[in-house]
């Protein structure tokens, strides 16, 4: 299936829209859509499985909601260096309901044959698969590893970047740098579940190489992650100040703002039938904060034959440490302090999946996934964990992937 790559490509922020679905009247007026339908069922009612930010996973209740989107994306090209893109996402995210948003919105201008420059919301290039993510169909699996995506959440900002490409021979050469600010919400998975909404300003740079079919990515971004209704922890922090614990109270909150960074390494294969794709990340507080560090990784396998790809995955997520520490006159055994030290830690958890991916028609392919998730402490990616609980998770799961 080699136009999985193609259709990567096409729907990246680095290309104009390729995909016709037919002029509107104008020429230069190129509109194209991308999607989901998907179900999904797991073996338990004791914790739901849900993708990073989804404020609502599924259980041993079939339910579309996991994966399922709508995404639909309009190129205009206003003369031969300038161009716009727009796009919108329909999906369940931080609320419980499918909501819509803007998720690109950028003036393009070709500066020569090697360098572009976006202005407005673009895509931050975290990750592997950072443009094309939510694109079922340009992607081999059915959703990206919690482990490893559920580390940043952030996916936009407003503000530039500027790509430059060049070839050396048959070696081509990618580089991104961008920088804006980035708002939105982030859903925290306490019991009865809040959503907090946060301004981040942040930038990073980008390398990428390819070569024939192999390709590496190296990438590293900064935010300034700023929230001030983050309810369980301005209570934790609003009681530490209460009892004298300011300083402590002050290193774990977020309504100061806290910089927090992001390295991460991935590369992929698409050699004789072979389909590699593996990532390593790493999170990493650049200030005193509750949210700890992490490593996080995955590699993903499969064989094609003919239309059919059948692959298995591994990814994890483990703690690297924490940027706090709390002072020896706070008790461990305290209720005080049992819940400082008991939101240090970070969730770790890894996983075992296999699928398969039929490409049946057209700019369609059916996918068959089941993911084993075993979470290791706090619930690993998990939401809404009932007390006591620290089974692994079975999820079943089949969609339909299309772009018209």
């Amino acid at each position: 299936m080699k136009k999985q790559l193609l259709v990567a490509a096409v729907l990246a922020a680095t290309a104009s829209m390729q995909a016709q679905a037919g002029p509107l009247g104008d020429e230069n007026l190129t509109i194209s859509a991308f999607g989901t339908l998907g179900v999904a069922q797991s073996n338990t009612d004791q914790a739901q499985f849900a993708r990073y930010n989804q404020a609502e996973g599924v259980s041993d209740k079939a339910k579309i909601g996991l994966d399922t989107n709508l995404g639909l994306q309009a190129t205009y090209r206003i003369n031969d260096w300038l161009s716009g893109t727009a796009q919108i996402l329909t999906r369940k995210n931080t609320s419980p309901t499918f909501t819509t948003d803007l998720t690109w919105a950028f003036l393009k201008a070709r500066i020569n044959d090697e360098t572009s420059v976006r202005v407005g919301r673009v895509v931050v290039p975290t990750f592997l698969i950072s443009d094309y993510q939510n694109v079922g169909y340009a992607n081999t699996m059915m959703r990206p590893p919690i482990e490893m995506y559920g580390q940043a959440p952030i996916e936009n900002v407003d503000g530039a970047d500027v790509n430059f490409q060049r070839a050396f021979g048959d070696f081509n050469f990618t580089a991104q740098a961008f920088a804006g600010v980035s708002r939105g919400k982030l859903f925290v998975p306490t019991a009865a579940g809040a959503v907090a909404t946060y301004r981040a300003p942040a930038a990073g740079i980008t390398f990428i190489g390819e070569y024939g079919p192999f390709l590496v990515r190296v990438g590293h971004a900064r935010a300034d992650l700023k929230t001030n209704d983050l309810g369980p922890i301005n209570s934790l922090t609003a009681t530490l100040s209460q009892f004298g614990f300011k300083q402590l109270a002050n290193d774990l909150g977020l309504t100061e703002g806290k910089k927090i960074a992001f390295t991460s390494l991935g590369a992929t294969m698409d050699w004789h039938n072979i389909v590699v794709q593996t990532e390593y990340a790493q999170r990493r507080a650049k200030e005193a904060v509750y949210i700890p560090d992490t490593n996080a990784w995955y590699t993903m396998v499969g064989y094609r034959v003919g239309k059919v790809l059948p692959y298995y995955a591994h990814a994890a997520v483990r703690d690297a440490g924490s940027s706090v520490t709390p002072p020896a006159t706070l008790p461990k055994n305290s209720p005080l302090g049992a819940a400082v030290y008991g939101l240090l830690p970070a969730t770790e958890q890894s996983s075992d999946l296999i699928g398969v991916r039929w490409d049946f028609a057209k700019s369609m392919a059916l996918k068959v996934q089941v993911d084993r998730a075993k979470p290791k402490t706090k619930g690993g990616s998990l939401i809404f964990v009932k007390p006591g609980f620290n089974n692994n998770v079975t999820v079943v799961a089949a969609a339909i992937d299309f772009v018209f």
